[in-house]
């Protein structure tokens, strides 16, 4: 008798039926919510995968168009210009061997200018090279002039090239309307991309980044030094290894 009235007390408890009431409320709540997500994660299958769905992927490829770069009489005969989507313009030009071309005569190398005037304020730029010399570090400018002197220069960066003569680097600059100003002598210059308040770089090299590692490959120990890489003195650096041998501009 005392473990049934015991039991009976249990089980009508006052606070019991509040508490059980609560967890059915709970769980009603919780097997909506997943209802609901399931019917929304099937809309949106069905939407992505349906034929009238606004998520899917294009179907035909977008058209392209080869746009002008310049006049005839402006842009070196090397560049070429790629088809590509409207607003993007991508421009091609090669690379010669120059100090380095008694050696290796089969250097070659490759330049890709990409610019979206709509997506960004600056060119993306590719240097590709191949039977080059090995292991070297080599330093890109943009130039004024393709050969000596050379004339006002910009530095964009460095290309390291593999135990097989190959590398490549991707550079993110202004390359068409690249220019060198010199506030103490005020100018303005044009060329196929305009008017610019200075000296326009209209041409793009290559050269051993240090003056050692130059002489050691060229196998020349009276080659001069030249300024193109940045710090250890104003000629520590080597001969231009490529070129893109234009006398017209290229960028």
């Amino acid at each position: 008798m005392f473990r049934y009235i015991s039991h009976s007390a249990r089980a009508y408890s006052p606070g019991r039926p509040v508490i059980t009431l609560v967890l059915i409320m709970l769980l009603g709540l919780l097997l909506t919510a997943c209802d609901s997500s399931s019917t929304q994660n099937t809309q949106t299958k069905q939407t992505t995968s349906g034929g009238n769905s606004t998520l899917g992927f294009p179907t035909t490829a977008p058209p392209l168009r080869t746009p002008a770069f310049g006049s005839p009489g402006q842009v070196a005969p090397t560049v070429k210009v790629l088809a590509s989507v409207d607003p993007t313009l991508i421009v091609q030009f090669p690379l010669f061997p120059a100090s380095i071309k008694s050696l290796f005569p089969k250097a070659s190398g490759l330049v890709t200018v990409f610019q979206n005037p709509v997506a960004n304020d600056f060119d993306t730029v590719t240097v590709n090279v191949q039977d080059m010399p090995p292991n070297v570090k080599f330093t890109v400018f943009f130039t004024e002039l393709s050969a000596k002197p050379f004339g006002h220069a910009e530095y964009v960066g460095d290309v390291i090239t593999r135990g097989d003569g190959s590398g490549e680097s991707v550079f993110h600059l202004i390359t068409f309307v690249a220019f060198a100003a010199d506030n103490r002598n005020p100018g303005t210059s044009a060329d196929q991309s305009g008017n610019a308040s200075g000296i326009q770089l209209e041409h793009a090299g290559m050269w051993f980044d240090g003056l050692i590692n130059a002489r050691q490959v060229l196998h020349d120990s009276n080659q001069p030094g030249t300024p193109f890489d940045g710090g250890g003195g104003p000629l520590h650096a080597g001969p231009q290894a490529m070129t893109d041998g234009q006398t017209l501009p290229v960028i």
